[in-house]
């Protein structure tokens, strides 16, 4: 049977760029667009050449893509001509091969936002669109505010897309703006521009995510005969984000009947660097990544209850609705409190640790829940567990010895008569019968980095003799800390993330009723694991 081509718009730069907190640098717009363009995507939207200087000089230093590079602008104004618009020459001078232009089709926000006759509006669209097909580029039309136009005036926002149509836009964008619509009526009225008229080759679909439909209504206008999807990775936007590209891209590869029905750009391979993709973005923006996210999530394809460790362990597909790897991601088997001999043995076994079948696992499980009943977490810190369940087998190497460590933090005022805080660490460590002595200090002022947690990371891993050149690549990337009774007494939880060189990410866990010790300990522990991890030799052993 022969495919429809699905259309894939991505409006990262543009509209992802519209989140609150969220500004791109123009070498940061590049190394998207690169990730964007390797990932398969058709159009790459670069942003509003002219609106800001950071956009101005990435359309000035565009990139060389595969995808069509999209400049993005509004229609013309009302009283001047299309060649005269300075705004519309502005985004035509950017010389991309294709322009999305934003028009109304609501007719409250035409008269009232615009302040303009309904007819003046259908003039601009259609007079704009005439313009940038006149200049030899593709153009697309983004109908904003249609489905809320539709419902409110249908003949004067079908109106609004005829006559963009009409002009000769390649696209008719149907745009749920303010992210209001439920999937049903976009299904319903989908079908009614299909039937006014408007060939649903010619149709994309735009949604916002202010009802958390945005995945659902994409999908529904699909159904209904929509043949371009836009959105972003990670759903970035405005307010509560776009409709999610990372969630939307495998679901119409991987489900059906969307995989029986349509092909797209992307390809296998493509589709497998879509966690490296989704996690590229989050590094740049210095977000820790949303654990719970379909497809790419680290928990999304984590197995935490024992019956459902049992079962996958016979068959994945028993609690995996797809394979993990199709999408660049992992299993995950956490231990917990809630474990059982099923998730410890598929956990030991991810770490290589041949376990004979017949072998008694009590001692591990009850370590673990005694020390998840005070406070630790080990399916959000693999690594910390991973340490724990070695020294039960008795296969922990001893890569050295903490004999003593001291933090102090003093307030005080610097020249200037601002109040700064100074902390300093000092770590004694003893490798192979050699006492190291490291010291690092911190000071933070004004929110800056520099605190105790830092100083204490820098003096740990300052001198650790042999084993300095591995562990020269680990980053401390996000610190949570959570109070885990109350009261004067109250115990806290630290867990620490770390990375590498390599890519790996893992977690450590460490509890005390002093948050300078547990994060001691957890930091003890990332630096254990990657030394088991990297397979370092310890002094004088055979």
């Amino acid at each position: 049977m022969t495919r429809d081509r699905l259309t894939l718009y991505d409006t990262t730069l543009r509209d992802g760029q519209q989140t609150q907190g969220v500004q791109f640098s123009t070498p940061e717009k590049h190394l998207i667009a690169a990730a964007l363009d390797r990932l398969g995507v058709d159009y790459i939207e670069g942003g509003w050449p002219g609106a800001n200087p950071t956009d101005s000089d990435f359309f000035a230093d565009a990139p060389q893509t595969r995808a069509t590079f999209t400049a993005f602008g509004m229609t013309k104004r009302a009283g001047r001509s299309a060649e005269n618009d300075e705004v519309l020459a502005g985004v035509l001078n950017a010389g991309t091969r294709a322009v999305c232009l934003v028009g109304k089709t609501h007719d409250f926000h035409v008269t009232t936002a615009l302040g303009i006759t309904l007819g003046d509006n259908l003039d601009n669209i259609a007079k704009s669109v005439a313009h940038v097909v006149a200049q030899g580029r593709e153009a697309l039309f983004d109908a904003e505010h249609f489905f809320d136009g539709y419902k409110a005036n249908p003949d004067y926002a079908l109106a609004c897309c005829k006559a963009a149509h009409e002009a000769g836009a390649r696209w008719i964008v149907l745009c749920d703006t303010n992210g209001g619509a439920l999937p049903a009526e976009v299904s319903r009225i989908t079908r009614a521009v299909i039937a006014a008229g408007i060939p649903g080759d010619r149709l994309g679909i735009h949604t916002h995510d202010d009802t958390g439909n945005a995945v659902a209504n994409s999908l529904a206008a699909v159904d209904a005969g929509a043949r371009q999807v836009q959105g972003t990775l990670n759903g970035l936007g405005e307010r509560c984000g776009n409709a999610n590209l990372t969630t939307l891209i495998p679901t119409l590869l991987l489900k059906e009947p969307y995989r029986s029905r349509f092909e797209t750009g992307v390809s296998e391979a493509a589709l497998r660097g879509l966690v490296k993709t989704s996690r590229m973005l989050d590094d740049i923006l210095n977000r820790v990544p949303l654990r719970s996210a379909p497809y790419v999530g680290a928990s999304a394809f984590a197995h935490k209850a024992g019956l459902h460790a049992s079962a996958i362990l016979k068959d994945p597909a028993t609690y995996e609705h797809v394979p993990p790897e199709t999408v660049g991601n992992a299993r995950i088997v956490p231990m917990s409190n809630q474990a059982g001999q099923s998730n410890l043995r598929e956990r030991l076994r991810d770490m290589g640790l041949a376990v004979p079948e017949k072998a008694d696992l009590g001692r591990i499980l009850e370590r673990i829940k005694t020390r998840e009943a005070d406070g630790y977490s080990y399916d959000t810190a693999q690594a910390s567990f991973e340490l724990e369940a070695r020294r039960e087998l008795g296969l922990m190497p001893g890569f050295f010895e903490v004999e003593r460590y001291r933090a102090t933090v003093e307030r005080r005022r610097d020249a200037r008569g601002n109040p700064v805080h100074l902390s300093e660490v000092t770590v004694v460590v003893n490798i192979a019968g050699e006492r190291h002595l490291s010291v690092s200090e911190g000071i933070m002022a004004d929110g800056s980095d520099g605190g105790p947690v830092h100083a204490l990371s820098k003096a740990l891993m300052k001198d650790l003799g042999p084993y300095q050149d591995l562990i020269g690549d680990m980053e401390l990337v996000d610190f949570k800390v959570r109070i885990t009774n109350g009261g004067t007494e109250a115990r806290t939880r630290v867990v620490i993330d770390h990375e590498d060189s390599l890519g790996r990410r893992w977690s450590t866990v460490g509890v005390s009723s002093n948050i300078i010790d547990a994060s001691f300990e957890a930091l003890l522990d990332a630096v254990l694991w990657k030394l088991v991890s990297d397979g370092a030799r310890v002094p004088g052993a055979a």
